[in-house]
């Protein structure tokens, strides 16, 4: 009887001349699926097609092949290794089953090498990894593979070794990999495929792709430990790429998720807030340049679609989800210079054609100036643009000098008011801006009664905060790391239309810019520069005058190390100095690292020359009626105009408890009360008087609607419990006896205990347990029963987690939290938070199952 073969989606990621391409083309030849090795310095690689990668010598677009290995059916993505492109690859992950990182041998980890390794962990891909060019001169196996350990993280391991030394070290990666060692002495193939899949452990092989040394070890170790994705029963897929063939008929590549996709079905979506439905003209299979058609594509398979001109990449079809917005984004900006003579419109309409095919390219339009800029990652990305203008339009351009693309956020809330109200239109906003970590970028919420403003009228609102790049009130640039938090509004029955609430929103976004503190932001690159040691002080007196900051050097015999951060602005020009001083032999990897508050703020913003109250495409102001005629109220005197109050800022009155708690508890209360206070003056000595009521968040309020923590799981009540799980488990003598014999006996103990507990008490409980040792943990929140049970991500502790979530809700929800951490409740005090010790929580909660056994003997 003939097995079915298991169907998975590959992608290969490296640094820049690692050798992907050749390991591809090694991986297609081996397997079968190409009779001829094309080579990458000859420019008749399979998979390098394109005409500016054969003369580049780099792969630019990603591309597909397909191969046999063994019993799987593998789709091969092949994804560009240059920064400049990392954003195509960004968009590749989200549609793979598993990756093949390729690391140089002669160089090791570099830095895009890290940046890669972030996105795989970012979107959970099951990696393996080929080290390349071991046929050099260069490190060892074991250096290698310590380098990987180091700078990556945990959990490779050398699956070329003995397998007596490799079953050891998976043992070592996993908890569930050492008791099938410890109770069986050997591990299975089936038992390492789940802990592959889980991101414990990342495979390993040595060899060389152009000798074709070590590639059918990685052919077979795919097929061996490698699964494929469970599929749902309805059609879903996820749109990745978008390009052209040779006739320029549009290509919509997709990954089908679920279900099947047949020949002319009828695919829709939206874009641009409009409905759209297209059929699916052809489904192509593409291996190289050369594709068959097929007439159905079933989950895990990845086709390109004809007769689709509205899907763009990362957009969900059926049931699938629109993608995560990409990490990376372009941080240089450039004007276009056109030809003399040429149409302007005529050109920015080929732009936006390229644009579509390219999610790291973005194109704006300077409707004041006439003028066209292009947002890019690095000058490789302005050299191919140029070429596939003057390839495929004939269109030959040039550009300006590149500047910086800043950004701007707020280092306080604030709220921001907006009134829209001429002759027969009426709407009213009030939105809270409030400050995001760093890296955060926007977010959007509601927290306004029905009652108040009608639930459609929220969803408007929402629509139009999230239909706009809102900009800062420093130099006009885009904002980030800010949650608009929809506070109240106010509709009339007869005059208000749609475009009210869209004016009323964006004034009211503006007006809270302008009364907050803003920031500058500018991109920072993380580096990692290699010098002779002669010249380590050279650099280490340039990167403090580029404003830069770094690890101490790592020296070696012959050359020295920096590693650290640095402005883009300062030193996107070093590379070239770097090559200058050294006179060749120093090599700077750069790798963009977010924004960070920019260096010379003041003088940026002097140069910009913007002046907020007169950009008119964003005004701060409100429009109120009056004798039957609008009339402008400038922004800084909107609020003693406005109709409604949100109350924001303002403290609110105490109501009492509905159901008074025992006597022996209120008391308790009282106590830790007290503590409290003392507690406080001890925090405010230490770090500074805190601007708001510390416990005023305890205290009963008025609001039940959702909360403004970001996790749609969190039920509707009046007051949330935070348990410090581990915490607890240690200091209550009975679970500590059990978890000294089963630490997940114990946990589910306490677990049982706390939904006795919430169903008696009516609060909301999370239970918070650490998981951050736990390699690649994504994090997840579980519902047991009636209980939130949260497992923390990889790198973050209970505290951690604790200290988010009580800043966030316990800015306006009576928190208290449950721990015996003294420096956790330190902490959740300054967030306005009540501690309640582990023994205290221990006696309360025995309290309550005395309660519940003679609620249940006097119904008995």
């Amino acid at each position: 009887m003939e097995t079915t073969q298991k169907q998975i989606v590959l992608g290969i990621l490296a640094h820049v001349d690692s050798g992907k391409t050749t390991l591809s083309e090694a991986m297609l030849y081996r397997a079968g699926a190409i009779r001829k090795l094309g080579r990458v310095d000859h420019g008749d690689a399979f998979l390098d097609t394109d005409s500016l990668e054969k003369a580049r010598g780099i792969t630019i677009f990603s591309k597909q092949a397909l191969l046999t290995a063994g019993n799987t059916a593998i789709t091969l993505l092949d994804t560009p290794g240059h920064v400049d492109f990392s954003t195509e690859t960004e968009r590749t992950l989200q549609v793979l089953d598993y990756a093949v990182l390729v690391v140089s041998g002669t160089d090791g980890v570099q830095s895009h090498t890290e940046t890669l390794w972030r996105l795989l962990r970012r979107y959970h891909v099951p990696t393996f990894v080929f080290v390349n060019k071991m046929d050099l001169p260069g490190m060892t196996r074991e250096q290698l593979l310590t380098q990987l350990n180091h700078r990556l993280g945990e959990g490779f391991v050398d699956f070329g070794a003995e397998p007596a030394a490799r079953n050891e070290a998976l043992a070592l990666c996993d908890e569930q990999l050492m008791e099938k060692m410890l109770d069986a002495g050997t591990l299975t193939d089936a038992d390492i495929i789940p802990a592959v899949a889980r991101r414990h452990v990342f495979p390993c092989w040595f060899g060389a792709a152009l000798r074709l040394d070590g590639v059918d070890a990685l052919l077979d170790g795919l097929d061996r430990y490698t699964r494929p994705a469970p599929a749902l029963h309805a059609f879903g897929a996820r749109v990745f790429k978008v390009s052209q063939d040779e006739q320029g008929t549009r290509l919509t590549w997709l990954r089908v998720t679920g279900g099947e996709l047949k020949v002319k079905a009828l695919l829709t979506g939206e874009a641009d807030g409009e409905p759209w439905a297209e059929k699916a003209n052809q489904l192509r299979l593409y291996s190289g340049a050369k594709y068959t058609l097929t007439e159905v594509i079933g989950p895990g398979q990845v086709c390109a679609v004809t007769g689709l001109t509205h899907a763009k990449p990362g957009i969900g079809l059926g049931a699938e989800r629109d993608s995560d917005v990409p990490v990376l984004e372009p941080v240089l900006s450039y004007q276009v210079l056109l030809p003399e003579g040429a149409d302007v419109h005529a050109a920015l309409g080929k732009l936006h054609r390229l644009e579509e095919e390219e999610p790291q390219l973005h194109v704006v339009w300077n409707e004041s100036l006439g003028e066209i800029h292009v947002q890019l990652m690095g000058e490789v990305q302005l050299e191919v643009l140029r070429s596939l203008l003057a390839e495929r339009f004939g269109l030959e351009v040039s550009f300006g000098p590149g500047g910086i693309l800043y950004k701007e956020t707020i280092t306080e809330p604030m709220e921001g008011v907006g009134h829209y109200e001429p002759l027969r239109h009426y709407a009213e906003v009030h939105l809270l801006l409030e400050p995001l970590p760093r890296g955060s970028g926007m977010q959007f919420a509601a927290d306004c009664r029905e009652e108040v403003l009608d639930k459609n009228w929220q969803r408007l609102v929402l629509t139009h905060l999230e239909e706009k790049q809102h900009l800062g009130v420093l130099i006009g640039a885009p904002l980030t790391d800010i949650k608009i938090t929809l506070l109240t509004g106010k509709a009339h029955l007869k005059h208000t239309e749609g475009g009210d609430f869209r004016q009323a929103t964006y004034r009211a976004v503006r007006q809270g810019l302008m009364l907050a503190k803003s920031q500058l932001l500018e991109p920072w690159y993380a580096f990692r520069l290699e010098v002779p040691v002669e010249n380590i002080g050279r650099a280490m007196s340039d990167i403090q005058r580029m404003e830069g900051s770094f690890d101490p050097p790592e020296s070696g015999t012959d050359t020295a190390t920096l590693t650290g951060f640095a402005p883009v602005s300062t030193m996107r020009s070093y590379p070239m100095e770097v090559v200058s001083y050294t006179r060749g032999r120093g090599h700077l990897s750069l790798t963009l690292d977010g924004y960070r508050p920019c260096h010379n703020a003041q003088q940026v913003i002097a140069e910009s020359g913007y002046q907020p109250e007169h950009d008119l495409e964003n005004p701060a102001d409100s429009v109120f009626c009056a004798h039957g005629a609008g009339f402008v109220v400038p922004w800084s005197e909107v609020r003693s105009h406005m109709h409604v109050e949100s109350g924001w800022g303002k403290a609110k009155p105490a109501r009492p408890e509905v159901q008074a708690a025992p006597q022996r508890h209120a008391m308790a209360y009282r106590a830790t009360l007290e503590e409290d206070a003392e507690l406080l003056k001890i925090f405010e000595r230490t770090y500074g008087p805190i601007k708001r009521d510390p416990l005023a968040a305890f205290r009963p309020v008025q609001k039940t609607e959702r909360p403004d923590f970001a996790a749609e799981q969190w039920e509707i009540a009046p007051e949330y419990l935070l348990v410090d799980g581990y915490n607890i488990i240690f200091a209550w003598d009975e679970l500590n006896a059990l978890a000294k014999e089963s630490l997940d006996t114990a946990r589910h103990r306490l677990m049982d205990i706390l939904c006795n507990y919430q169903g008696y008490q009516k609060c909301v409980l999370i239970l918070v347990f650490d998981a951050y040792r736990v390699p690649g943990s994504p994090g997840a929140i579980e519902q047991y029963h009636n209980i939130h049970v949260v497992y923390t991500k990889e790198a973050e502790t209970a505290d951690m987690f604790i200290e988010r979530v009580t800043h966030e809700i316990g800015k306006s929800r009576r928190v208290r939290v449950a721990t015996s951490d003294g420096m956790e409740q330190v902490i959740i005090l300054g967030h306005g938070a009540l501690r309640v010790s582990a023994r205290m929580f221990h006696e309360e909660v025995q309290n309550v199952e005395k309660q519940i056994r003679a609620l249940v003997q006097g119904q008995a």
